[in-house]
């Protein structure tokens, strides 16, 4: 077993420029190279990448994505010399993982890695690391001194380990994101809320972040940034064939891409006048005033569903005249709650539930922008008792 020494690092952003320091720091030769001008001062760089792998026993890649990869591989591969590993610390789909592994063969390892720019510097990253027998025991030091290694089967599943646990820090961001929107409403400090929030499950993400998360004015250094995780839940998404909220919420959120994902919990789900025909329908069930309904509904909108077992499609004029304009008799009792809403430029999906005596009806609503103003434009209904 020959322990590389010399090693070239081929990407020097955030990550990137933090390896290279800290294997650099532990006296090992590191040469790096970078497209976007960060340059380390700890490392010593090149401009030409072929020049940084000319005589690397290890080429550590930490690019942003599958594209970036191929294309650098691909311009170095020549001077790629016999027996060089190439580590792949990216995170990528596990289809562009399987195609680098079968590209390269046996000196591939694909090793993403859990953990931001802190746990770097401390040699604490969670690496989830794919590799032959030999080359696993050839780069395994150079593994440890930046983390703990966990083995999995291949490349693909080392990919894909590493977007599912990207999932689960999106799904904490939007869950946080949630709470401090829902603390808002409610008028309630937003210190106070933290300091309560750190003692439950998101509190290690609070703690962390908390600088990000304490209003307006907050500031700090992004370690992980929002373009990259919407990026990750974009290739979960693709990968899986499944539906991902995270991946919506995450892409269209109004913080900038290059922000702390921490941004991401501070800013609203969804603009407030989005929210103004969904509130003006709830006041029409609330006081049984059509005129709510009027507010609320583009005046060419159908409400339809099964009713006594037969579809309606009602206009809007016709629904309106279910309602005699004065509320329910049980209205204290009856309640509404918006569950979801989704945007997407010039339209919107949401979706309601009501529980209207012994009758529950689950509303699904398509609204529409117009001459800047949000109006519902259909409602279908599922109605069960």
């Amino acid at each position: 077993m020959t322990t590389p020494h010399t090693i070239a690092v081929l990407g020097l952003g955030r990550m990137g420029g933090a390896i290279a320091a800290r294997l650099a720091a532990q006296g090992r030769d590191v040469v790096g190279w970078t497209r976007s001008g960060r340059t380390p001062e700890a490392v010593r760089t090149t401009d030409d990448p072929n020049d940084a792998v000319a005589k690397a026993d290890l080429v550590l890649l930490a690019l942003f994505d599958g594209p970036a990869c191929r294309q650098v591989l691909d311009e170095v591969r020549d001077s790629l010399r016999p027996g060089t590993i190439v580590l792949n610390t990216s995170t990528i789909a596990p289809a562009e993982a399987a195609e680098l592994a079968g590209r390269l063969g046996p000196a591939y390892v694909h090793a993403p890695v859990l953990g931001s720019v802190p746990a770097v510097a401390a040699g604490t990253l969670q690496i989830l690391a794919a590799a032959g027998p030999d080359t696993r025991d050839r780069v395994r030091p150079v593994l440890e001194s930046l983390g703990t290694v966990r083995y999995a089967a291949d490349a693909p599943t080392a990919a894909a380990l590493k977007l599912i646990a990207n999932s689960s820090l999106a799904g904490a961001v939007l869950a946080l994101r949630d709470a401090l929107q829902q603390a808002d409403a409610l008028g309630l400090p937003r210190t106070q809320v933290l300091d309560v929030l750190e003692l439950g499950l998101l509190g290690g993400l609070v703690t962390r972040k908390r600088s990000f998360l304490t209003g307006p004015a907050a500031v700090g250094v992004a370690t992980f940034t929002i373009g990259a995780l919407a990026k990750d839940m974009a290739l979960l998404a693709a990968a899986s064939h499944s539906p991902l909220r995270s991946a919506a919420d995450l892409a269209d959120t109004p913080a900038g891409p290059e922000a702390d994902i921490a941004v991401a919990a501070t800013v609203p789900a969804v603009d407030d006048a989005v929210l103004e025909p969904l509130r003006a329908y709830i006041r029409g069930h609330a006081t049984g005033d059509p005129t709510h309904f009027r507010e609320a509904f583009l005046s060419t909108a159908h409400i339809e569903g099964i009713r006594d077992g037969v579809f309606v499609s009602w206009p809007l004029d016709e629904y309106c005249a279910l309602f005699p304009g004065r509320p329910a008799p049980d209205e204290p009792n009856r309640s509404r709650r918006i569950d979801a809403v989704d945007v997407h430029g010039t339209v919107a999906t949401a979706t309601m539930k009501l529980a209207h005596g012994a009758d529950a009806f689950t509303d699904v609503f398509l609204l529409v922008r117009a001459d800047g103003t949000w109006r519902i434009a259909n409602k279908a209904y599922h109605r069960r008792s």
